[in-house]
């Protein structure tokens, strides 16, 4: 990364920061660094200097904490140029599949707050994010149905994009959820095109596009394109002063990821209560 630019600070990918450790975030904030803690115990010092940092990008599925500023949070974070936001809204909050989330009517509460504090509904990205698949008795479920809700409050709201993505069932990932009895189910490939070609119709309706986070077979929809979640051209498009930042990809997210180069200051040692089953990157669920 270049280290004459200002640099984007992702918060969390790793875990949800804002939703489950927003003392912790509010503290880092404060004395404007963080500490990451790697595998073998090697640890790696981040600047939080506001000088330092073009873009803020918070991500969660609860902005209760950033919302109510709970330990001063929303203070911190308007010390920063710009501010970001990832907000994963999939309906499937209370349910088995994600236990411990907010349920669907009280996070779409949340959108219009955010866009206020944001300054831009073009600074909110909302994410339908994973779709997931399940059978019950003999009855094929998924979280389809509720994309018209989602579609139709980002679209109130001023929102022109929506984000998406099917679930990747990783090993332990299906270990837990043989353990807490989820009969879940992969589509092939051509079932979810078929599936992507629904919502593409649906969020057009609407005034909306569909970006498809790291499934490049999903572009190939007309109305799909791949996602970039973290945006250098964007997030310098939309800089309060368009100040330049790295647009070189970020070489360690997955091969078909298109974000640019940014910092993730959260660890997987700050394993998310959230326990939602497909979940990848919690490993004490």
């Amino acid at each position: 990364m270049n280290s004459e630019l200002k640099v984007v600070i992702s918060a969390s990918r790793r875990s949800d920061l804002v939703a489950h450790f927003p003392q912790w975030l509010a503290q880092a904030l404060s004395q404007k660094k963080a500490t990451l803690i790697f595998p073998r115990r090697k640890k790696r010092e981040i600047s939080l200097d506001p000088e330092k940092v073009h873009t803020l990008v918070l991500w969660s599925k609860d902005f209760r904490h950033f919302l109510t500023n709970k330990y001063n949070l929303l203070d911190l974070c308007r010390k920063y140029d710009q501010l970001y936001f990832h907000f994963t809204i999939t309906g499937l909050g209370g349910t088995l599949i994600e236990k411990h989330v907010l349920r669907p009517e009280e996070a779409l509460a949340q959108i219009k707050p955010l866009v206020e504090i944001a300054g831009s509904p073009l600074r909110l990205s909302l994410r339908f994010d994973p779709i997931v698949y399940w059978w019950e008795d003999r009855t094929l479920k998924s979280n389809l149905d509720f994309f018209p809700r989602i579609a139709r409050a980002a679209s109130a709201s001023g929102l022109r994009q929506i984000r998406f993505s099917f679930a990747q069932w990783y090993r332990k990932a299906r270990l837990r959820a043989a353990r807490f009895g989820l009969n879940y189910f992969d589509p092939p490939q051509e079932e979810k095109i078929e599936a992507a070609q629904k919502l593409s119709r649906m969020a057009s309706a609407f005034g909306l596009e569909l970006l498809a986070c790291a499934q490049a077979f999903l572009s190939t929809v007309p109305g799909i394109k791949p996602s970039a979640c973290i945006d250098g051209a964007l997030l310098q498009k939309l800089h309060p002063r368009q100040a330049p930042v790295s647009l070189a990809k970020d070489k360690t997210q997955r091969p078909e990821c298109r974000c640019t180069e940014s910092i993730d200051i959260g660890s997987y040692t700050q394993s998310c209560p959230h326990s939602c089953l497909y979940c990848y990157a919690n490993s004490r669920l």
